[in-house]
């Protein structure tokens, strides 16, 4: 026993694995990283100390057995943690992110507008307040069991969520190309299917029906216009709909480009 009552110092031994190491400084990325403790911590106040949130991690094994954040670290233990969605060689895991979402949908956080709107394009359920403060975004995510969004990575480690995501990119569309390629969504995409300011859903109209709502050029040489749900607000393929259409198409292309 060392004076005051203190515990001698231990050592463990951490690995994160893949896109884990993108919470780490450059010098601890792809390599072993200790930690030094007199009183043993659990495996997910560690992981956290070094940055990581826990809803990015799935698979934790301590001495090679899979564990759950509960594990209290001894001395000399070798952890090796792993993001949710990493393929593994080994049996009779631990997944620690929960059960999978039967749908996944999503909850942007205050600073991804752009973002949401241009996963609405594709036709992904985002929900998006502007003034939503964090315990907010935390309710939704749990209550309607939405992935979260954010670049906030303290906001990730909040101790009562579930399903988040630290999104990379600082730029909106890379942005897009990196959810959809992260969360293997091309083959889920339907593009213009939902209205990009309210997330609602988008049905067909008749022309007659909203015809004091369309500009008179417009009506003269289109009759296919679609309808929100929710706000009402009017759609119709103008002549931005082939620099959308292109951009779907790019976004797609690319995360099933990544994928094979």
């Amino acid at each position: 026993m060392s004076p005051r009552g203190l515990t001698e110092p231990h050592d463990a031994t951490f690995r994160f694995y893949a896109e884990l190491n993108d919470f780490l400084p450059e010098d601890r990325r792809q390599r072993d990283v200790t930690l030094t403790f007199r009183v043993a911590p659990s495996v997910k106040d560690a992981i956290e100390s070094f940055g990581v949130p826990h809803v990015e991690v799935d698979v934790i094994l301590a001495a090679g057995v899979s564990v759950g954040f509960d594990h209290r670290l001894a001395h000399g233990d070798r952890v090796a943690v792993y993001p949710v969605f990493e393929s593994l060689d080994v049996t009779a895991v631990v997944h620690l992110a929960g059960r999978p979402l039967r749908d996944t949908t999503f909850v942007a956080d205050v600073h991804l507008r752009r973002l949401a709107r241009l996963l609405r394009l594709l036709g992904f359920d985002v929900a998006f307040l502007s003034d939503a403060a964090d315990d907010e975004l935390i309710d939704i995510s749990l209550r309607e069991e939405r992935i979260l969004l954010t670049r906030d990575r303290a906001l990730l480690r909040h101790g009562r969520l579930r399903h988040g995501y630290w999104v990379r990119s600082v730029h909106p569309r890379e942005q897009v190309c990196e959810i959809v390629r992260r969360f293997d969504l091309a083959g889920q995409a339907q593009p213009f299917s939902r209205c990009t300011m309210c997330n609602g859903l988008l049905r067909p109209v008749e022309k007659d029906a909203v015809i004091e709502h369309i500009p008179p050029k417009t009506a003269a040489w289109l009759d296919e216009y679609y309808e929100c749900e929710n706000c009402r607000k009017l759609y119709w393929r103008g002549t931005h709909h082939d620099r959308l259409a292109s951009f779907v198409e790019q976004v797609v292309g690319k995360a099933n480009k990544t994928s094979t």
